[in-house]
């Protein structure tokens, strides 16, 4: 550390405006014919209307490596975290999705 802050390249943290974060394959959704733009929007329209409380990013990604057929890869900090992907049916409502990729928390009393 210098007298005017950090060294130079060193690194810096800065608090993000989310709390959750959600990657969709984007490979995987042109394989199955949807895009990952219709269903990045879906699952945001879908956590607009959900009542959770979290603020959630909802970004496409490039190949995730897991290439499933006639499903979609998608994963979350949290998934990531434990080592998984999460292969859903591209089928399932956008609300189904949020379900199984963000469970609801435990309210606190």
């Amino acid at each position: 550390m210098t007298k005017r802050g950090p060294a130079k390249g060193a690194a810096k943290a800065a608090a993000a405006p989310f709390a959750e974060i959600v990657m969709v394959c984007g490979k995987c959704a042109k394989r199955q014919g949807l895009g990952a733009k219709a269903v990045r929007g879906g699952l945001k329209r879908a956590l607009k209307a959900d009542r959770r409380g979290r603020k959630v990013r909802v970004v496409e990604t490039g190949c995730l490596g897991l290439c499933p057929k006639r499903s979609l890869t998608l994963a979350t900090a949290g998934s990531l975290g434990a080592g998984r992907l999460l292969v859903l049916d591209p089928a399932l409502a956008p609300e189904a999705m949020l379900d199984a990729l963000l469970p609801a928390r435990e309210t606190m009393p």
